[in-house]
């Protein structure tokens, strides 16, 4: 797993051990990336960095807005950013993801992450 793009990733997860786990590998897969704890954050990093192209959330997160609205939100002001949801709880039906979502269970698994974190980069260049 090795990305070919200039794009940045968002990662937001509020648990701390998982998102520095994620942005770890992320990094080391030859992403930029940023964090956030909650939607609030998230969007706010969005606003302010154009080159962010994916978003990593995970469902359950504190504040206003969850990671399922989030990706809602993210689609329709993004529309081009590729949106990754996760959750170690839920796993929501493919009608309420936004369009050209994908789901990621957790705990992460390495061996599917790379194979996602390929397709993205497919998709992305």
């Amino acid at each position: 797993m090795a990305f070919k793009t200039s794009y940045s990733a968002l990662v937001v997860e509020d648990e701390l051990i998982v998102r520095l786990d994620l942005v770890d590998t992320l990094q080391r897969a030859g992403l930029t990336t940023f964090e956030a704890g909650d939607a609030k954050e998230a969007i706010a990093l969005l606003e302010k960095h154009e080159e962010i192209r994916i978003v990593f959330t995970d469902i359950e997160m504190p504040g206003s807005m969850d990671g399922l609205a989030l990706a809602h939100y993210v689609r329709y002001r993004w529309p081009p950013t590729l949106i990754v949801i996760s959750s170690g709880q839920l796993r929501p039906q493919q009608e309420l993801l936004p369009t050209n979502t994908d789901f990621l269970p957790k705990p992460f698994h390495r061996e599917e992450l790379s194979r996602l974190c390929d397709d993205l980069d497919r998709r992305l260049n």
